[in-house]
């Protein structure tokens, strides 16, 4: 994995404006499902709670993300400001995927994040839950990768 500590903008102090596009950087690097690109976004050391794991630093994250996507297949995410301060955003967020017997699931959940002043997030703290769907059920439904610009936000689709 390539370590950067580069500056990673918009950086804090956040306004709303740069608070979205920080969002939305996250969803798409996310999307990508390249656990490395996605730990690029955080410190060295960071610190995460996912669901009720506690990761530290790049190198947790990545054999988490890797994890995580040998078993989530076909997944598409949606990520939606829902609060920011000069230096934290909290986001809601909704991700779709099925397992490798094809049962969809959606997952829904917030995220607490605190960013550092190079734009590097330094901790994050997310609380998910999983519903079972039918396939028919799904809401996220573009091609593998970025979601496309004129694609309905969380709020458009009702989750």
């Amino acid at each position: 994995m390539e370590i950067s500590n580069q500056s990673r903008p918009p950086l804090p102090p956040f306004t709303k404006e740069t608070a979205v596009q920080k969002v939305r950087a996250a969803e798409d690097a996310w999307n990508t499902r390249d656990p490395n690109r996605v730990a690029l976004a955080y410190t060295p050391d960071s610190l995460w709670r996912n669901r009720s794991e506690f990761l530290k630093g790049r190198e947790e994250i990545v054999r988490f993300l890797t994890r995580k996507w040998v078993g989530e297949l076909d997944y598409r995410l949606v990520k939606e400001l829902w609060a920011f301060d000069s230096h934290r955003i909290a986001v809601r967020f909704a991700y779709e995927w099925h397992d490798d017997t094809g049962n969809w699931f959606r997952s829904y959940g917030n995220e607490n994040w605190e960013f550092d002043e190079t734009g590097l997030m330094r901790r994050r703290f997310a609380s998910i839950n999983d519903l079972p769907i039918h396939e028919s059920d799904r809401k996220l439904l573009w091609a593998q990768g970025r979601r496309p610009e004129e694609y309905p936000s969380l709020s458009e689709l009702g989750l």
